[in-house]
């Protein structure tokens, strides 16, 4: 079992920057690819970012590519997503995610964990 805790989420202005950040305890918890995905209101909940267990391989969705950064500290057990020139559209709520797999993938039914999510609103 894998609990996962975000924070960081909040209310920004349009071109501003932020860092989410997730907590993950439980059993092995390094072991795991993590992920984060998003969901506006009205809208599917889509793939945002993901990051192998070791760190090394990452996946973004295209509309965040070059904007957005995912990392992790495995002795801290957190994730990390930085993302910079935020946008109107960037407004959703951001869920960690953690699959036993340890390779990111975008799709959705691969995740075993979700946590309960971080408001980020970005105002223009």
């Amino acid at each position: 079992q894998v609990q996962l805790t975000e924070s960081g989420g909040g209310l920004v202005q349009a071109v501003d920057s932020l860092r989410l950040s997730c907590a993950a305890s439980g059993r092995s918890a390094s072991d795991y690819a993590m992920g984060w995905f998003r969901q506006a209101p009205r809208r599917e909940r889509e793939f945002v970012a993901a990051i192998s267990s070791s760190g090394g391989t990452t996946r973004y969705a295209d509309s965040m590519k070059g904007r957005f950064t995912i990392t992790r500290d495995n002795a801290k057990n957190t994730v990390y997503l930085r993302m910079n020139s935020l946008k109107p559209e960037d407004t959703a709520v951001y869920y960690c995610t953690a699959s036993r797999s340890a390779f990111p993938t975008t799709r959705r039914d691969v995740y075993d964990y979700w946590g309960q999510g971080t408001q980020v609103t970005v105002s223009s």
